[in-house]
């Protein structure tokens, strides 16, 4: 494949993450043609970008002429307060991204990035990790050549709706910063900016290396790569 002419599909494109990675790959000379799968349009028009709008985030049919996206990122994810129940948001941080990476999978998508959360594990007490990590679990058997779970820590950026549970984290951790070390680095607030563009490296990346098993990275470590 001609390393000019990649393409990709992002879910979740309207959040903080997702918004900066659309912007990214849109900017990236790399790929030539974008499919944002969004429940409504989104207010960005560019000449690789073409929007598919369902409010289920469902494809129903590819047009043949199509190019396949190579590369499929997931940037889905809710709270249990925006969600209003446990049941709520194991609806959207497990069942429906696990939906939308089947639907990537049957389009044609060989390599998956997606937004998970540090600490996720199938085992967990914590109902939000048990969830995170059912979903890397289920994706990882999906069968893609590459799967990777990106496990940041607290985020910084401007969301649509915001957060002030994860804006007074973000404060806190501004003054203890300077004096975190070892594995603590990987609670540190990371701009939604760095997390993004790990994610285009990764991606990326997937085209020298097919993996074996699922890559996970975390925290600290999105900003070196």
């Amino acid at each position: 494949m001609n390393n000019h002419n990649l393409s990709a599909i992002i879910a979740g494109a309207s959040g903080l993450v997702g918004h900066e990675l659309l912007n990214q790959l849109l900017d990236n000379k790399a790929f030539s043609h974008i499919y944002a799968l969004s429940r409504r349009e989104l207010p960005l028009r560019s000449s690789k970008l073409q929007q598919i709008i369902d409010p289920l985030l469902r494809i129903n049919e590819w047009e043949e002429s199509a190019p396949a996206p190579i590369y499929g990122f997931i940037c889905l994810g809710t709270t249990k307060k925006q969600a209003g129940s446990k049941a709520g948001l194991a609806a959207v941080d497990l069942d429906l991204v696990k939906d939308v990476a089947t639907t990537m999978r049957n389009i044609g998508v060989q390599h998956i990035i997606v937004i998970s959360s540090l600490g996720a594990c199938p085992r967990s007490p914590s109902h939000y990790l048990r969830c995170k990590g059912k979903m890397e679990q289920a994706i990882n058997n999906m069968g893609f050549d590459n799967c990777i779970f990106i496990r940041p820590g607290p985020l910084k950026g401007e969301r649509s709706q915001i957060r002030h549970d994860e804006q007074l984290l973000q404060q806190v951790f501004d003054l203890i910063n300077p004096l975190v070390i070892g594995p603590l680095k990987h609670f540190s607030p990371i701009p939604a900016e760095c997390v993004a563009r790990s994610m285009v490296k990764m991606a990326l990346a997937c085209k020298k290396h097919r993996l074996t098993e699922k890559t996970v990275v975390s925290g600290h470590q999105l900003r070196t790569i």
